[in-house]
């Protein structure tokens, strides 16, 4: 049944197809994979379909090209100050060239850990405690700058390296928090210190214009009692004038006028006073307003210039002790 060409075919045709299985080879999306013919690299082949040379050429590494992440552990890192902290972190980084890190170092993952750990006691070696604590940022950019520059010849680019915890000892964290504690205090001390101040201050100013405010309300009170005084004085003087010149032309109303006047007001004045006081009143009590009455007249004739007269009470004369003369 297969004897003669028909053998000859069939085995020709499972060479070839082995040998195109052989030759065919398909990269995954993300993959590099590198060529070597007799054990020396000749080329890399990318995502898709790629072809080599059966029995000659064999795949040597299978390289994942995409970002990856390595998990940084902990170690003990003396600080300037000789504080003893324990760091971990993080490192991200991403194969660029699949030949060097195939053949240019031995397990890179392990490489770019050492590194990193190295770097980061090199790095955090130089510095105080309280920059460490504070400068997470400006740490994290020493070290990837430091190490992206060691692991370049591997074909590799570190794109972020993070440090993630930072652990004083607990003695240490204890004396911080004590020394936290007293800077506050001491901002709080001065905060109210500055604010009692300023409240004297304002209290002082305060009471600097209400001292003002009375300084200026007395002077306007005695302004405005000097300014009544003058004017009554001018009144008085000006009534002085009138009384002067009626004595002058011969009017005797005008005295009686001033002895009645200062008859009233020596009244008043006794009147007011807080002493024990006897007041001399006429016997009968229509005298007083009789005497009123008369001191109404008086005024009448001395300053309105009229001659009219009043009729007078019986047994009463205008003022107490003022005789008048017809």
């Amino acid at each position: 049944m297969f004897e003669g060409p028909g053998v000859f075919v069939l085995v020709i045709l499972a060479v070839v197809v082995f040998y195109l299985l052989r030759a065919i080879r398909m990269v995954p999306q993300g993959y590099n994979y590198t060529v070597e013919r007799f054990g020396r690299y000749v080329r890399t082949l990318g995502p898709g379909l790629g072809l080599i040379v059966p029995f000659i050429d064999r795949i040597g590494a299978k390289m994942n090209m995409m970002e990856r992440v390595i998990q940084v552990p902990s170690q003990e890192v003396i600080t300037k100050d000789n504080a003893m902290v324990t760091v971990d972190g993080v490192a991200f980084y991403q194969v660029m060239d699949a030949p060097k890190a195939t053949y240019e170092v031995v397990d890179l993952e392990n490489a770019i850990i050492n590194m990193v750990m190295t770097n980061i006691r090199t790095v955090m070696g130089s510095m105080e405690l309280d920059s460490l604590l504070s400068q997470r940022d400006d740490i994290n950019h020493k070290l990837l700058g430091v190490v992206d520059q060691a692991t370049n010849p591997w074909g590799v680019k570190m794109t972020r390296i993070e440090i993630k915890d930072i652990n004083p000892p607990r003695d240490l964290v204890d004396s911080m928090g004590r020394q936290m504690k007293a800077e506050r205090e001491k901002r709080a001390s001065i905060l109210e210190a500055e604010g009692l101040r300023q409240a004297a201050i304002l209290k002082a100013e305060g009471e600097k214009q209400a001292v003002v405010l009375q300084a200026e309300g007395r002077r306007e009170a005695a302004f405005r009692d000097a300014e009544a005084r003058e004017r009554s004085a001018e009144a008085e003087a000006k009534a002085t004038e009138l009384v002067s010149t009626a004595i002058a032309n011969g009017n005797v109303q005008a005295i009686n006028y001033f002895v009645a006047n200062n008859y009233v007001k020596a009244l008043e004045a006794i009147a007011q006073s807080p002493n024990q006081k006897i007041l001399m009143m006429p016997l009968d009590a229509t005298s007083i307003l009789g005497s009123i009455g008369g001191i109404a007249e008086i005024a009448r004739e001395a300053f309105g210039g009229g001659s009219t007269e009043t009729p007078k009470r019986k047994g009463a004369s205008p003022v107490p002790g003022v005789t008048q003369k017809s």
